[in-house]
């Protein structure tokens, strides 16, 4: 489904991802974890085509899609939920989440969607009229993440969905994100919290200095002795 192909990607004269490569298969979660600012951010944004990469490719079932503008990446039908929801704050829920369907294949099925967004999140529904800067973080994240789902996407990107929640709320968040798996959209996870990203992902990627460290089935990386001390906890 999706193919990244030894990419590197530089802010200025500065490598900040360095021949990496991953695939996300149909109806599969991946999940990226590593510490902050070690290139997680950057590997999604070049799949959105907000990045360029100087060398490599990304291909999105078959096609190279590594030059095109990231509207028409949406229109191939991959969708970024980026670190912190970026609402329009003044605009009411509804408003934001209409926006999600902004591609002229999502527009036409917005009522279809919005009905189903606000199947998955019922308590959106309830203040669907509210302007976005009342809600409360965890609904604020709820939208923002339904806003993606909008756009009826083939793969959803999620940079670091629970950032900033408390942890009841990212209990419930992430079980959202549980159903969203369900219904067989596949997605790209990236997660501060490693625990819940071995407990979604089929498969994982562990970055690095702007590098892949580790990959594997989910089963397999959990039981790495390096990633049970780094990230687990586990002594």
């Amino acid at each position: 489904m999706l193919e990244v192909n030894k990419i590197h990607v530089f802010y200025g004269l500065l490598e900040a991802v360095s021949g990496v490569s991953i695939r996300v298969d149909e109806r599969e979660t991946v999940g990226l974890f590593g510490p902050n600012g070690h290139g997680k951010t950057t590997i999604l944004k070049t799949i959105c085509g907000l990045l360029k990469p100087r060398e490599g490719e990304v291909r999105f079932h078959g096609k190279d899609v590594t030059k095109l503008a990231p509207h028409k990446v949406v229109d191939l039908g991959i969708t970024y939920v980026p670190e912190g929801g970026r609402l329009f704050p003044h605009m009411t829920v509804v408003e934001n989440l209409k926006l999600g369907a902004y591609s002229t294949n999502a527009w036409k099925d917005r009522d279809r969607k919005l009905k189903e967004v606000f199947e998955l999140f019922p308590n959106l529904k309830e203040r669907e009229n509210q302007a976005c800067y009342t809600l409360s973080g965890g609904e604020r994240q709820m939208v923002a993440v339904a806003r993606g789902l909008m756009s009826s996407p083939k793969l959803l990107i999620l940079d670091e969905p629970s950032l900033g929640l408390a942890p009841k709320v990212t209990i419930a968040l992430l079980e959202k994100i549980r159903e969203i798996k369900e219904r067989g959209i596949s997605m790209i996870l990236a997660e501060q919290n490693v625990r819940y990203t071995t407990e979604i992902a089929d498969r994982l990627y562990l970055v690095e200095n702007g590098t892949i460290k580790l990959e594997g089935k989910r089963e397999i990386v959990v039981e790495d002795r390096y990633v049970k001390q780094a990230y687990l906890g586990v002594i």
